[in-house]
This record gives structure tokens, C-alpha cells and sequence, in this order.
């Protein structure tokens, strides 16, 4: 078993903590059987996901993208490697990792209170539990007016905001998401990546998301590997250094455009 890889926090004082990851995929390799034949999709995955951080994932279609995330959810099994989540390997899904999709997933004869409160409900929760926090990821969500709208009343962010709510009220340590607003509009996705920054400061939770936008992918995160064609290996780990505080206008920075532009050459680049 491959030893953690600290991280180095710097606290209030000044002083440093050595923090060992939340999430550590350790020399993942995954293979389908294609017509009696293996197909090598990721190989040799190694990345770490620390408390409290964003990372994102890019890469072309047929990388692995969503393969690998699977893995981390526990829904699919390497063909070698493993994933652990603080430290404890993982072994299949669990309440420690919440999952969001592109298509939003609800079910559409519930409310969007009780759909926020399904997974609540399967683990017997009390009711005054389940009701105190299914009211508080609403308001974390702003969709507290709606808590009585089915799904079929929601434009598509307000959907994807439900789901999110959804996975946030299990309070999982770690947010997987396969790449939550490629089925929106530009200017809808744009609100949602705000929306999205603004939650993870306030929830602290670590995230990894898929995504095949490159821009998406810098706004939010504080870290982006880069994924290169089949079979999915990682070309590129990216620091985001930018303020923590983003808005939209980041984009037109110089500081962005040039993580934006060592990104796209390392997608081009299959070499």
C-alpha cells in the first residue's frame, strides 16, 4: 500500500500541520473486455484530493473521466490500484462519498423537499432531523420558496441545485461530480459555476469534478489534472493559483488566460 502524501496547511499562528488526503486513487489501472479482447481504458491513475479542496479533471471524450470518477464512487472496481478515503480503502459505495450527474436524477412524484430528503429517509433518520436539515441545505441552495415544486417546475440549474442539495444533505467528506452542467446554456452554466464556488466555501467539502470545460475547470478549482486520450493516463497537474474569491471577470485575466492556454496545449498534445 502506497503511504498518503501529506499536505502542508499553514495555520492561523503561522505555524504548519502535515494533512494526509481526504481521497487518494493509488495506481489505478481499469481494462473492459471488448470482443474477448482487454481494453486498457485508465492506466497507472495516481492524484490526491486534500481537505476542503477542489480538483477538477479535463480530458477528451474516451479518456476515462467518468470510469475513474465510478471507481472513486465505489460503483465500478479497478482492475489494479485502489482508492482510499481517509485512508481506509474503499470497497464499494458508501455515505462518505456523494455523487452528482449530468442528468439530475431526481424523481419526478416527489417534491423537491422530499427528493432532498430521500437518502435521509433511507438511513431512518428522525423525522425533526430530516426535517431541520433538508431546511437548511435549502436555504444553502436558495431554494427554499421551492421546497413544495416538483421537478417538472424547475428550469434546468434549479434541477442541478436539487441534486446538489440532494448529495450535500448526507454530509459526505468528499463531492464527486460528472460533469453537472454540460446539459445547461452557456449563461445558465456560468451562474451555476458561481453558485457552485460560492457552496464549497461554505461548506468546506472536497470535491472532484469531471468536466471537458477547460475554463469551467479553472474558475473552480484550486487544482486541474489533465487527462490524456485512451488509455486515460494524468499528462498534467495544474495549480490554480488564482484568489479564492473568482468572479466571472477572472476569466479575462491575463493570470487565466495562460493556466487556460498550458491547459489546451497539454489536451492537444497526445504525445
Amino acid at each position: 500500500m502506497r503511504r498518503p502524501q501529506h499536505q502542508t496547511l499553514t495555520r492561523p499562528d503561522g505555524s504548519s500541520a502535515s494533512v494526509p488526503p481526504k481521497m487518494e486513487i493509488c495506481g489505478v489501472f481499469k481494462s473492459f473486455q471488448v470482443q474477448n479482447k482487454p481494453l486498457m481504458v485508465l492506466q497507472n491513475i495516481n492524484l490526491q484530493l486534500h481537505p476542503g479542496e477542489f480538483i477538477c479533471l479535463v480530458g477528451a471524450s474516451g479518456c476515462g473521466k467518468s470510469t475513474l470518477l465510478n471507481i472513486a464512487a465505489g460503483l465500478e472496481t479497478p482492475s489494479a490500484g485502489q482508492v482510499l478515503v481517509d485512508g481506509q480503502a474503499v470497497q464499494g459505495p458508501g455515505s462518505d462519498r456523494g455523487m452528482v450527474f449530468q442528468g439530475y436524477t431526481l424523481y419526478p412524484w416527489l417534491t423537491v423537499a422530499n427528493n432532498i430528503a430521500f437518502g435521509l429517509k433511507l438511513r431512518k433518520m428522525r423525522r425533526n432531523e430530516i426535517r431541520e436539515r433538508v431546511s437548511y441545505y435549502l436555504d444553502v441552495v436558495g431554494l427554499t420558496p421551492f421546497s413544495k415544486a416538483y421537478p417538472k417546475q424547475l428550469s434546468g440549474g434549479m434541477k442541478q441545485r436539487v441534486a446538489i442539495a440532494r448529495a450535500l444533505a448526507n454530509e459526505p467528506e468528499v463531492l464527486l461530480m460528472d460533469e453537472p452542467f454540460g446539459a445547461l446554456d452557456a449563461q445558465t452554466k456560468e451562474q451555476m459555476q458561481q453558485f457552485l464556488l460560492k457552496l464549497w466555501e461554505q461548506t468546506h467539502v472536497s470535491v472532484m469534478m469531471i468536466t471537458h470545460d477547460v475554463e469551467e475547470a479553472i474558475f473552480v478549482s484550486q487544482r486541474v489534472y489533465v487527462m490524456s486520450r485512451s488509455p486515460g493516463r494524468i499528462k498534467l497537474e495544474a495549480p490554480i493559483n488564482l484568489p479564492l474569491d473568482r468572479d466571472l471577470e477572472i476569466k479575462l485575466s491575463p493570470e487565466f488566460v495562460d493556466i487556460k492556454r498550458e491547459i489546451i496545449h497539454a489536451l492537444r498534445d497526445d504525445g
